[in-house]
């Protein structure tokens, strides 16, 4: 990371240019930056000034940090990062948390967020909105192109945070019934580090020109199933207001007794009993990782070790949407989307799946939808709903119905009992192209269509009228919903909120419209096996 030593003064030049810009309100352009038209910003935060750049007009500031290293505390609720003298070079990202795959190895020094915004300290209260990575609970970090601010910004005079935080094993694991008073927290800290950089964003709203009690947290896939922890933890309570989740559900959670027999697991291969736990506060952070491979029992399909938050009765007392919905929640405006054809995302690398017959069919649902039905049941079923199906259409359909889209519902109707302000969404555009007809909404196409960053790295939206024509509805509706609590504006039809008499829900399409109860054959079939969120069994 390239930040400037703390508890040491940055480079003198960058300080002097710096300080004249916070004492005259101009920013003196920077010799050899990396963007043609950044120059210097300076903010203050509680542990010292940080330097920034301005971006096409948007002050942005990266790799700030809301956290000291975690590596001290493994398994343990951060603590507030060190001060430092000087100007923190905060222009560019900080290290992602540990991890395997595109993101890591990454660091336990991790606890950094990023900001974008119009204006420093104007008094304009501007809404926050705050993104929370997807990765389930175990990769991915806020660092991705797609989920740059800057045009949520222009568009919308909004402050954007992005953040990390500790995941997988780091931040999962749950040692409480296996060890001493310093692993207490150790099943919900990755949580508790979401709780952190809230509370630093509502210190700090002001100084970056937002409101501190208008916050929307937002996020796709694992990023949604941790706002909806984030729903029932007490100690996240008043830190936002609003929320906005994107394929991404987290109906129940682990029990101490599954979530002990995986902590169990994961010490067998790291080769520690239990009697010698406190071994794992000085392991090596690659043997951590490595460790991560461990296949989870609970699982019909091969796949490793899961980690998620712990109904643990304090950190989280309670499942996060069962029975019910969160009563400290219930006046928190929700919207909660999901794409037409997620599973696609996962699936659609697989060629078979393109070639399957009704033959083959039953066999590759039975270990991929994850509800406990009858193939046969489902594929009858289906090609009563939807005639002109393939056998793949069928697979693609129902892996996508047996899986997060379930769990979506199950969240959509414990909130419309409990009050009128949550609203649905899904996504069926796609681009009108080869490559589009045959992955289709596919699971986070709606993250650049959000964000605006369709031309972004990553992004398979294109960048046609369509796409753009998209993106507009979409961005425009997350930043109605953020300054409103409503999601409705002029450039989409009427979107009311989801009931149990209608289910409306907005079907994001060219054109879009309002659907009462969407795929509501497909509902009642997997409505005939009992939910439990997979893997928290």
């Amino acid at each position: 990371m390239n930040s400037a030593p703390l508890d040491m003064p940055c480079n003198p030049r960058r300080r002097r240019l710096l300080q004249a810009g916070a004492l005259t309100g101009a920013f003196a352009l920077l010799p050899g930056t990396a963007f043609a038209t950044s120059r210097t910003t300076l903010a203050r935060t509680r542990s010292g000034r940080i330097g920034g750049t301005i971006e096409d007009g948007v002050h942005v500031f990266r790799g700030v940090p809301y956290g000291a290293d975690t590596a001290p505390r493994r398994f343990q609720a951060a603590v507030q990062e060190s001060a430092w003298r000087g100007v923190r070079d905060c222009d560019a990202y900080g290290a992602s948390a540990p991890q395997t795959g595109g993101d890591g190895p990454g660091s336990e020094d991790c606890l950094f967020l990023n900001v974008w915004t119009p204006a420093l300290r104007d008094g304009a209260k501007r809404p926050v909105l705050v993104y929370i990575h997807g990765g389930g609970f175990t990769t991915g970090s806020g660092s991705d192109p797609l989920y740059d601010g800057g045009a949520l910004v222009r568009h919308g005079d909004v402050v954007v945070v992005t953040l990390n935080h500790r995941l997988n094993a780091l931040g999962y694991l749950y040692l409480r019934d296996l060890g001493d008073a310093r692993f207490a927290q150790s099943g919900n800290v990755g949580q508790l580090d979401l709780v952190q950089a809230l509370e630093w964003v509502r210190a700090h709203a002001a100084e970056f020109g937002g409101d501190a009690d208008n916050v929307t947290v937002f996020g796709q896939s694992g990023g949604g199933a941790k706002i909806a922890t984030l729903m029932a933890m007490p100690a996240a309570r008043g830190l936002f207001h609003r929320a906005w989740t994107m394929s991404g559900q987290q109906v129940t959670a682990a029990g101490p007794r599954a979530a002990t027999q995986r902590a169990e697991l994961y010490l067998d291969a790291l080769s520690l009993p239990p009697a010698r736990l406190e071994r794992i506060l000085d392991l090596p952070l690659q043997a951590l990782l490595d460790a991560l491979r461990v296949r989870d029992p609970s699982r019909v399909e091969s796949s490793s070790l899961y980690f998620g938050p712990v109904v643990d009765t304090v950190t989280l007392p309670r499942h996060p949407f069962w029975p019910d919905a969160p009563p400290q929640s219930a006046g928190i405006p929700m919207v909660i989307g999901n794409t037409r054809d997620e599973t696609r995302a996962f699936l659609g690398n697989d060629p078979d799946n393109f070639a399957l017959t009704w033959d083959t069919l039953p066999g590759k649902l039975r270990t991929q939808q994850f509800v406990d039905l009858d193939p046969s049941v489902v594929v009858a079923e289906y090609r009563r709903l939807y005639p002109d199906y393939t056998p793949s259409e069928v697979f693609f359909a129902a892996t996508t119905a047996g899986r997060s889209w379930r769990g979506a519902v199950e969240e959509l109707e414990v909130r419309a009992a409990q009050a009128r302000n949550t609203w649905a969404y899904q996504l069926d555009w796609f681009p009108a192209t080869e490559a589009g007809a045959r992955s289709r909404a596919f699971h986070t196409l709606d993250i650049p269509l959000v964000f605006d960053t369709i031309d972004a790295p990553g992004s398979k939206t294109g960048t046609d009228a369509r796409a753009r024509a998209m993106a507009a509805t979409m961005r425009d509706a997350l930043l109605a919903f953020a300054r409103n609590g409503d999601p409705n504006h002029a450039g989409m039809p009427h979107w009311a909120p989801y009931s149990l008499a209608r289910r409306g829900t907005m079907v994001f399409d060219t054109p879009s419209r309002l659907v009462d109860d969407p795929r509501g054959g497909e509902r009642e079939l997997y409505q005939q096996a009992p939910f439990v969120q997979r893997g928290t069994q």
